[in-house]
C-alpha cells in the first residue's frame, strides 16, 4: 500500500495580474498529480489554492492551513505536496501546522530524478543537484544548525557551528561529484568522436515530459527502453542506430523530458545529458497534441532549447515538430489535422507512437532533412568488389545501376558529401572511372 498524499497548487493573484501565469491552473494541477504518482505516491485529493497575497512565512493563509489541516487528519494523509518552490521556513511552517510531511515542486522532481536515474552519470546528476539544493536550504533553516562546536582535525575547529560543518561537507562532495562528472563528460566526448568517424547523423527526440518521447523511440528502432505513462520515465539518454527510407543509417537518441519551471540548479545538472541535442544533426520535437496546454507546453520546450542554443537561426531546415497521440483525438479532429499537416509546406507530422499512424511520413520527413546537402554522385566499379556495391546500398540512395558484360557495373548514387569522400578513399581500388 503506497504513501497517501495531498496535492495542492497555489494560484497567485500576483501571476493572474501581470499575466505571467499563462498556464491554466486545472492543467498544472493535473500535471503536479503526474508528478506526485510518479513516485508511487497515492494522490487522495488534490485542488487549486487561491493565493491573494503569499505570506512569507506559510505562503498560504492561515485559514487556508486549518481547512488543509482538517483535510490531512480526516484522510490520513502522510504527505502534502505544493506544487511551488518553498522557502525552508514556509516548509517547516507548514509541516509544524499540518502535522504532515510537506514537499515543494523542486523536492518532489528531485524525488523523481532520484528514482528514475539508472546510469552512473545520471545517478552523479542527481546528486549534484540534490546536494545543491540542500546547500541552498542550510541558511537559517534551523536553529539547531547555528549551536557552536569546538574540537580539532578535519571535523572542525573550534568555535565552527554546526552550519558551517554542514555546508562544508556538501560543498566537498559537490566538488568530488563534479571532477566525477568531468570524468563522464570526457567519456562521452570521446564516444562522439567515435561517432564522427562512422559518421551517422545524430537525430535527437525530445519534448515535454511524458509527450511520448520514448513510446516514439521503441516504435521506431524496435527497442524496449522504458515507456510507461509516468512524468519522467526517462531520465537516461539511451541511442540506437536504425535505418530510413533510402538506406541512410542515423543514430536516433532519446533524452530527458522537459517540464515548466524546472529550477536553475537542476537544468544546470542535467545540461550533459543534454549535450546530445546540442550535438544533433536533426531535433525532433515530440508534442502530446491531445493535451490541453500542449501550446504552452510547446513554449516550455522551445525556451530550454533556446536556452542551450537550438532554435531555426542556429539548425535552418534541421528542426521537426511531431504531433504525437492523433489517436487520442475526436475522429474529426485527427483526421483535419493529418490533412492540414501533409497539405502543407511546414515541417510538421501528425503521428501516433503507440498505434504507428503516420510513422511511415515521420521517417520520410527525418531523410528529406537529411538529405537537403546530398549529391548525386556517378561511379563505375568492379563488379567483383561486391562490398563497394552494398557499401552504396547501406549508406546511400542508389536511384539508377546498369551491369554490363565487361564485369563492370554504372551507379548513379544519392549520398551526403562526408560519405561520398569516405567512399571514395576506402574503395579507391574498386572505382574504374567516373560514371556517365
Amino acid at each position: 500500500m503506497g504513501t497517501r498524499a495531498l496535492v495542492v497548487h497555489p494560484r497567485l493573484k500576483t501571476e493572474e495580474e501581470t499575466g505571467e501565469g499563462v498556464r491554466d491552473p486545472e492543467a498544472r494541477l493535473e500535471e503536479a498529480v503526474g508528478l506526485t504518482s510518479a513516485i508511487d505516491l497515492i494522490t487522495v485529493h488534490s485542488e487549486v489554492v487561491a493565493v491573494a497575497r503569499p505570506r512569507p512565512g506559510s505562503l498560504l493563509g492561515s485559514g487556508q492551513i486549518e481547512r488543509l489541516a482538517q483535510l490531512v487528519e480526516a484522510m490520513e494523509i502522510e504527505v502534502v505536496v505544493v506544487d511551488r518552490p518553498l522557502t525552508p521556513v514556509q516548509q517547516r511552517n507548514l509541516e509544524k501546522a499540518l502535522k504532515a510531511k510537506v514537499l515543494d515542486r523542486t523536492q518532489l522532481i528531485l524525488e523523481i530524478f532520484g528514482a528514475r536515474a539508472r546510469t552512473h552519470e545520471g545517478r552523479l546528476q542527481v546528486d549534484l543537484a540534490s546536494l545543491t539544493f540542500q546547500r541552498s536550504r542550510l541558511v537559517r533553516s534551523w536553529t539547531h544548525l547555528e549551536r557552536q562546536r569546538g574540537g580539532t582535525g578535519f571535523m572542525g575547529g573550534p568555535g565552527e557551528s554546526q552550519l558551517e560543518i554542514d555546508r562544508r561537507l556538501i560543498g566537498d562532495r559537490i566538488t568530488k561529484i563534479r571532477r566525477e562528472l568531468e570524468e563522464v563528460k570526457r567519456t562521452r566526448e570521446l564516444h562522439r568522436g567515435a561517432r564522427k568517424r562512422v559518421p551517422y547523423p545524430i537525430v535527437a527526440l525530445v519534448g515535454y515530459t511524458n509527450a511520448g518521447k520514448s513510446t516514439l523511440f521503441n516504435r521506431l528502432s524496435g527497442a524496449s527502453v522504458m515507456a510507461e505513462d509516468l512524468l519522467f520515465a526517462t531520465l537516461d539518454p539511451t541511442m540506437r542506430r536504425i535505418g530510413l527510407p533510402g538506406g541512410r543509417t542515423i543514430i536516433l537518441s532519446d533524452t530527458v523530458g522537459f517540464i515548466s519551471e524546472l529550477p536553475t540548479h537542476l537544468v544546470a545538472a542535467f545540461r550533459a545529458t543534454l549535450e546530445e541535442v546540442t550535438e544533433a544533426d536533426v531535433v525532433v520535437h515530440v508534442r502530446d497534441i491531445a493535451h490541453p496546454d500542449t501550446a504552452a507546453q510547446k513554449a516550455d520546450v522551445l525556451g530550454v532549447l533556446a536556452d542551450l542554443g537550438i532554435d531555426e537561426t542556429t539548425r535552418p531546415g534541421r528542426m521537426l515538430e511531431v504531433l504525437n497521440k492523433i489517436d487520442r483525438l475526436p475522429d474529426d479532429q485527427r483526421i483535419a489535422l493529418k490533412q492540414r499537416t501533409e497539405a502543407g509546406n511546414e515541417p510538421v507530422v501528425a503521428v501516433s507512437a503507440v498505434t504507428g499512424e503516420g510513422i511511415d511520413r515521420l521517417t520520410a520527413a527525418i531523410a528529406q532533412l537529411l538529405g537537403v546537402d546530398d549529391r548525386l554522385c556517378g561511379f563505375v566499379l568492379d563488379l567483383s568488389d561486391g562490398a563497394a556495391v552494398a557499401w552504396l546500398y547501406a549508406h546511400g540512395d542508389v536511384v539508377e545501376r546498369s551491369d554490363d558484360a565487361e564485369g563492370t557495373t554504372a551507379v548513379k548514387v544519392r549520398l551526403s558529401a562526408a560519405d561520398a569522400a569516405r567512399f571514395e578513399k576506402r574503395f579507391a581500388g574498386a572505382i574504374r572511372r567516373p560514371a556517365d
